[in-house]
């Protein structure tokens, strides 16, 4: 407001100053024209022109400000026709965003498609540090907020380029960038090497987000068309130029046609999709209750799963009972019950000891899956109370229940009573307990032994083999990690009779994916989360996804062609209509930058210097005579 004030207090003056001369003139030649001739009006259109001016100046001010710290006009410049966009070392910072823009968003994407085994990650991280934390959550939210400060800087400076601006970027920010470029960088180097498989989890996310990924991809492009045709016309070097033009076209053209090498099996012809794979609680249903505990597997098939999984090992005096780890630590309170025993293998304590330990505290405590304040307080008294069950209480429920069965069995260490006879043991429990027919005997050890025994037991191995092993094994079913999921050899081996589970499957996108897939059933931490879905998320035929690619690329290109065209025409300053008079893009007005603003002109005044006066002096200024057109 300060400003417009004195633009029209300097325009008055001038106008005072010009009218003056006006008189002069007209006492030295004879030919007055009235001041009240001239179009003051015009003052207001000056007055227009500048408020549309300036009205833009805050929103670019806002933009430099946050990019590089120029909050002042004069600290800023435009990029003009012929110069690069920003120095060489604003060149460079500018590569180095774009750089960690793709490394951090790749990091981002990674560790986010891995939620399926966070819960993996972070028991790891307890094993080797000894205490419990949710470092997985922890890595997400740093990775995100990293990725979108990263993200706002790029926005920033195609803002900027888009205005005509040249970068600068803030020595903060550079340091931000650095920061965030290391982070990304060592975090995918050290997660590659102790979690190698979570790359086979990456592409198969690529199956479902594929399509959509490519989607964005391409608006992103058409909307960064907008500041490289900018300058693209404003280059004086054709080399420059061609570099820029070639490197934009290479990226488009590869993206249009990345769907030609996209596979998916949830793209398949109407009518031919499976029925979605039957659900086997991952010890119960660990998000709801203590693992490996009878309330585990009864919310597991209160929630609709169709089987239990849970892991085996026998006692020292030969009671077979629930426990995953090799030692108590993690699940139960052994570190109070039997401070000196905290490390000692779980199977080298007798079951009365076992029955004197807590297995539900630590799940309200350390609260693994962070569902633990989402449940009733009945659940959370009944958690605190669970204890260790025995292999005979786990078949007892889902005998009851009618539903299958699957556990691993460890083998005792060496120097235990059982060492040599607990698959037998074992077997004599599960003969007592539960029909054969319902058990998935997965230990591969004395596997022909254990069929001769009981022939009604479903033989399943935790290994891929060739049809005829697996025959020859009499093998009816596969339990298999999910990152070996393959649609054809699902289908190979069900030509055969012999089924797939895929375990751990938690996500609903893997589980989509499984199911797309053609596996009869997974094992989940989530049964109570998958039970309610009920088709794919992502499903589609061929004709729609072609429909899909070829309208995205044509919509874009038309886009990206379209803005070409418009700065072509304007910076060759072609004509065009506005109103109803014919003006050019420089308009009635000529702009004119000094040092402190931009200002316009009357471009309808012509100035005449024909007609001069005396030297000029204190009281006789030598002013031009103007005249109106």
């Amino acid at each position: 407001s300060l400003f417009f004030i004195l633009v029209t207090l300097s325009s008055l003056s001038n106008t005072h100053s010009l009218s003056h001369s006006l008189s002069l003139g007209c006492r030295a030649v004879g030919d007055c024209i009235p001041v009240t001739r001239l179009k003051l009006g015009k003052l207001k259109v000056v007055r227009r022109q500048l408020l549309q001016r300036y009205e833009h100046q805050p929103f670019v001010s806002c933009l430099a400000g946050l990019y590089g710290c120029q909050w002042r006009r004069y600290q800023r410049a435009r990029a003009q026709p012929g110069e690069c966009c920003c120095s060489r070392v604003e060149c460079g910072s500018f590569g180095l965003l774009i750089i960690t823009f793709f490394l951090s968003f790749l990091f981002l994407y990674f560790w986010s498609e891995a939620q399926n085994d966070y819960n993996d990650f972070d028991w790891f991280n307890f094993g080797t540090l000894g205490f419990w934390f949710p470092w997985s959550l922890v890595l997400l939210v740093i990775a995100a907020a990293l990725f979108t400060y990263i993200a706002l800087l790029l926005v920033l400076a195609v803002c900027l380029l888009t205005e005509g601006q040249r970068l600068y970027l803030h020595w903060s920010h550079k340091t931000g960038i650095v920061v965030t470029l290391a982070f990304s960088v060592i975090a995918t180097a050290v997660l590659s090497d102790l979690w190698s498989k979570e790359w086979k989890t990456l592409l198969l996310s690529l199956q479902v987000t594929a399509p959509f990924l490519h989607v964005a991809a391409v608006s992103l492009m058409a909307i960064l068309s907008w500041p490289i045709a900018l300058h693209f016309f404003r280059m004086n070097k054709k080399v420059r130029q061609v570099a820029v033009l070639g490197l934009f076209l290479s990226v488009l053209f590869s993206l249009y046609l990345v769907p030609l090498g996209m596979y998916s099996p949830c793209i398949k012809e109407a009518g031919t999709l499976e029925p979605a794979p039957r659900l086997i609680g991952h010890r119960g249903a660990p998000m709801l209750a203590p693992e490996n505990t009878v309330m585990s597997f009864e919310k597991a098939l209160e929630a609709g799963g169709e089987g239990l999984e849970t892991d085996v090992t026998i006692s020292y005096d030969g009671v077979p009972f629930l426990m995953h780890d090799s030692t108590l630590r993690r699940t139960t309170n052994v570190a109070e019950v039997f401070p000196n025993r905290t490390d000692l293998d779980a199977s080298m304590f007798t079951w009365a000891e076992l029955q004197q330990l807590n297995a539900g505290n630590w799940f309200l405590s350390r609260d693994p899956f962070g569902t633990v304040s989402s449940l009733p307080e009945a659940d959370c008294s009944r958690a605190q109370n669970q204890s260790i069950p025995s292999l005979a209480q786990f078949l007892e429920v889902a005998s009851s229940s009618g539903r299958l069965v699957l556990f691993d069995l460890r083998r005792p260490p060496q120097g235990h009573p059982y060492s040599q006879s607990f698959i037998n043991t074992t077997l004599q429990v599960v003969q007592a307990h539960i029909n054969s027919s319902q058990v998935l005997w997965l230990p591969s050890e004395d596997r022909e032994l254990v069929r001769t025994m009981d022939p009604e037991l479903q033989q399943t191995s935790g290994e891929k083999a060739s049809i005829q092993e697996l025959t020859d094994d009499h093998i009816t079913r596969l339990n298999l990690h999910y990152s070996t999921m393959s649609q054809q050899q699902i289908s190979k081996y069900q030509s055969v009779n012999i089924s797939t589970n895929l375990f751990v499957i938690s996500q609903p996108w893997l589980y989509t994916l499984a199911w797309c897939a053609g596996a009869q059933s997974v094992t989940t931490n989530s049964i109570h989360i998958l039970s309610n879905i009920k088709q794919p998320l992502f499903l589609m035929t061929p004709e729609e996804y072609t429909l899909m690619w070829i309208l995205t690329d044509a919509v874009s290109a038309f886009l990206i062609i379209t803005v070409f065209i418009f700065h072509w025409w304007r910076e060759r300053g072609l004509p065009f209509w506005s109103g109803s008079r014919q003006t050019h893009e420089n308009g009635p007005y000529s702009k004119f930058r000094t040092e402190l603003s931009d200002v316009w002109s009357i471009s309808s005044v012509n100035v005449r210097p024909d007609l001069r006066s005396t030297p000029s002096s204190p009281s006789n200024p030598h002013l031009p005579t103007i005249t109106e057109e």
